[in-house]
């Protein structure tokens, strides 16, 4: 993405993000997957990833992650500028093990306009 959104003043927002897997990577990021998500409890201290999840080519057909078919991971994450965010993704694991395409990834301010959560998932939230 060529254009640079910056907020006013130090302002940080929530983006919507959408990152691309390499091909062929579906091994090497369930074996980086651990360490992924040990990195976001960090990040969720320091109020930078929000929520996120696998991005599927198809339809999963169990709650198996080996079984998945995986195309890239969806992120809404908090953040100034679309280079803090887009720094914030190569500092992650899956960006520096070579799973996440971050070079391919788009981003959006995203302005959200309800919460639920998703019936028959459980929710946390850290304190």
């Amino acid at each position: 993405m060529a254009t640079s959104t910056t907020t006013t003043a130090g302002k940080k927002i929530e983006w919507l993000v959408v990152v691309p897997d390499f091909e062929g990577v579906g091994e090497k990021r369930l074996e980086v997957r651990p360490d992924h998500f040990a990195g976001l409890g960090k990040n969720v201290d320091n109020g930078c990833f929000q929520m996120g999840g696998a991005v599927l080519s198809e339809p999963p057909t169990s709650d198996d992650p080996k079984t998945f078919k995986f195309a890239g991971s969806t992120i809404v994450l908090v953040a100034e500028s679309r280079e803090e965010v887009i720094q914030i993704l190569k500092d992650d694991v899956y960006a520096q093990k070579g799973v996440w395409d971050v070079d391919n990834a788009q981003m959006w301010p995203f302005k959200c306009a309800f919460r639920f959560p998703v019936p028959g998932q459980q929710y946390q939230q850290k304190q």
